[in-house]
């Protein structure tokens, strides 16, 4: 009989687990263009998707990489053999997700290209992906002693309420170099897409669509009541006069 555990310490137990095993990925396939984990959990296993853009790496030579992580998940969690399964998903637009671009600039600043072009480099990068604004920070000891951060924007961002947490994909990783730790700092906003393929499906709550007026029906088109008999020449007789009307 499997041991009853209660709710909260359910949730941070999964918290758990997630936190340490992204912090695994991540070291393990920053290279390969780690871009996010997904756990799913069936009744008959568990499933571990793994989100990269170079999908081929991360499998290794007839999948011996992906069997090895398996391994080490399966060990380091204490899954019974054979209840846990990993895949490799290819990221659809590797343009708009902020882990890949944190890791692309990092690894730009740790082969020794300057700053400003790196970071200007990315930037272009995700506004021609098809993102509606991004942002880029970089802080540390840049070139002098003294540390200092850049910030670098590009397009309309939103730092407020709901719509912050469903439009911004935010990524911070650190860059080891020789004179010192510089931090990186990559949020994306994604542009509404009504199939949730790029972007959220609910619309910014502040967007106004204005829509085209529909065009004037033609009232000449329709016959008007009353006016028939004046065009068929009918002349109004006593008769049909309103019953106030004096007789003479």
């Amino acid at each position: 009989m499997a041991t009853q555990i209660s709710k909260k310490r359910k949730f941070v137990a999964d918290g758990v687990f997630y936190a340490e095993l992204n912090e695994l990925l991540t070291r393990e396939l920053a290279e390969h263009g780690y871009s996010g984990v997904e756990v799913r959990v069936t009744p008959i296993r568990t499933e571990i998707i793994i989100r990269a853009t170079r999908t081929q790496n991360v499998l290794g030579t007839k999948g011996r990489r992906i069997r090895e992580l398996t391994s080490v998940v399966q060990k380091r969690f204490k899954f019974p053999e054979g209840s846990v399964e990993l895949y490799a998903e290819k990221v659809a637009n590797r343009g708009l997700s902020a882990i890949a671009q944190a890791e692309s600039l990092r690894y730009k600043l740790l082969g020794g290209l300057a700053v400003r072009r790196a970071c200007y480099g990315v930037l272009r990068f995700i506004m021609e992906s098809g993102a509606k604004g991004c942002e880029v920070i970089v802080s540390g000891k840049l070139r002098a002693q003294r540390a200092k951060a850049m910030k670098f924007k590009d397009g309309y961002m939103i730092a407020s309420g709901h719509p912050a947490v469903e439009y911004i994909d935010g990524c911070v990783r650190h860059v080891m170099l020789r004179q010192g730790v510089l931090g990186i700092k990559v949020r994306i906003m994604k542009d509404w897409d009504p199939s949730g393929k790029q972007g959220p499906k609910i619309p910014l709550p502040d967007v106004v669509t204005v829509h085209t007026p529909k065009e004037d029906e033609i009232m000449s088109d329709k016959p008007q009541i009353g006016k028939e008999k004046e065009k068929e020449g009918y002349q109004p007789y006593m008769e049909d006069a309103p019953a106030s009307m004096p007789v003479s």
